[in-house]
């Protein structure tokens, strides 16, 4: 009995300690548990106040992209509405520049004003909603004065050139071949003749693919120019590469012509300085054509005139030429990429391009039309002056101490130019007979 009373108490302790250790071992796995729940709980807050960093982090560099976007499209506009816009009123104010030449500059100035409002604004709200918010007929009208405007600006700047070459190339005859009737049928061409790759082919339906149609019917709030091949190679062909060959040859013989007339100018300077040394060498003035006659005394030689007025004409000319070559050089700078993006994805049904791209090479040629008044303005003195003088007449409107010191100015400028025209006129009644005893003394 007493061998089986310590066998009961034995194990009745071995139960005990294994109910305990049962129950240490439940104490710790329940721990353990509390301590992955509330690690896991940390783990998933953290992982939200991270998330909640990105989508911060994310939304301001969004925020930030688009304030760059809206402000860099701004100033291109405000640019291209008030550099052109410049341009009209300085050629309207002044009667020097009212030539031929510059009719042409008006109308494309007029034109880039055109592509500013109806083509930049409407891209620009696209850019910055993502969306087009104007509906199905209108997303028809945009692509159609985008693409009207936009060619009226490039064929006027073909025009430009054509001009240029008769003016420098022939002289003598650039009177009778630019005409106020054929300047008036160029600007009626240039004018119209877009509308045959604009308007027409869009409205019908030409330009695109049948599923591209159905596509905007489905979704009215894209609005994107996609083209199939054969309009593609058309409008571009009289868009931009027929007026680009046009202009990239017109400057070549410009260039070829000016160099020409450079080397003569300075072949007749040598032969001219020759002349005038082997004269003073054998004792005869350089200026004269007969021996004086006794008792007479040896006139003045006569002015050189002609190679003045030759080679300040040679500057001008010149000037335009480089003029030219910097405008034609800033119009494939600008058109170029867009252009050739716009015919690779045409033709190649495989190559897809990003927003970025895509936003980026309109713009390069939208910033084209911004960029026609800054040229004239840097490159041309008599724009440059008539810019300063324009911009000077719209601040003194605004403040009324300018406009007085301005009246002041304009007095005393007019004073003076009475004086001079004055002396002008003395001159005049001078010269006549002075001319008239040099013509009686080499009669004599």
């Amino acid at each position: 009995m007493e061998y089986n009373y310590n066998t009961t108490g034995v194990m009745i302790m071995m139960m005990m300690q294994n109910s305990e250790d049962l129950n240490s071992t439940n104490d710790s796995l329940s721990s353990n548990m509390i301590n992955y729940v509330e690690s896991d709980s940390e783990n998933d807050t953290r992982k939200i106040e991270n998330l909640k960093t990105e989508t911060e982090e994310i939304e301001l560099e969004y925020v930030l992209l688009q304030v760059v976007k809206a402000s860099v499209m701004s100033f291109i506009i405000l640019c291209a509405l008030f550099g052109n816009l410049l341009v009209i009123v300085s050629v309207m104010r002044h009667r020097k520049l009212r030539v031929i030449t510059n009719y042409f500059v008006v109308s494309l100035a007029l034109a880039d004003m055109l592509v500013a409002i109806f083509a930049m604004t409407f891209n620009a709200s696209v850019e910055l909603s993502g969306k087009w918010l104007f509906g199905y007929f209108m997303c028809d009208v945009w692509n159609s004065l985008d693409v009207f405007f936009s060619t009226v600006s490039i064929l006027h700047l073909c025009c430009i050139s054509v001009d240029r070459y008769y003016a420098i190339v022939q002289p003598l005859d650039y009177p009778l071949i630019m005409t106020n009737l054929r300047l008036g049928t160029m600007l009626s061409v240039v004018w119209c003749s877009p509308a045959v790759v604009s308007f027409v082919p869009i409205f019908a339906g030409w330009y695109t693919t049948p599923e591209h149609l159905q596509y905007r019917m489905n979704y009215p709030d894209v609005c994107g120019l996609q083209v199939n091949k054969s309009y593609a190679i058309v409008s571009s062909s009289v868009s931009f590469w027929v007026p680009g060959i046009i202009m990239i040859a017109m400057y070549y013989k410009i260039y070829q012509e000016a160099d020409r007339q450079e080397r003569m100018l300075y072949r007749s300077k040598v032969a001219a300085a020759l002349l005038n040394k082997h004269l003073q060498i054998n004792g005869i003035s350089a200026g004269l054509t007969s021996l004086p006659s006794v008792g007479q005394s040896s006139p003045e030689p006569a002015p050189e005139d002609p190679p003045i007025a030759s080679s300040s004409k040679m500057k001008r000319e010149r000037k335009a030429a480089r003029t030219l070559g910097i405008i034609m050089s800033a119009f494939l700078a600008c058109w170029l990429p867009f252009f050739l993006w716009y015919l690779i994805t045409a033709l190649c049904d495989t190559c897809q391009s990003g927003n970025i791209v895509v936003a980026a090479v309109f713009w390069v040629g939208y910033f084209n039309s911004a960029l026609n008044p800054l040229i004239y303005a840097y490159f041309n003195r008599e724009f440059r002056a008539a810019f300063r003088k324009t911009l000077e007449s719209c601040c003194a409107a605004f403040s009324p101490v300018k406009l007085d010191i301005g009246h002041r100015n304009r007095k005393q400028d007019l004073v003076h130019s009475n004086a001079s025209s004055e002396l002008h006129v003395n001159n005049q009644l001078q010269r006549p007979s002075e001319l008239t005893n040099v013509h009686i003394e080499a009669c004599i």
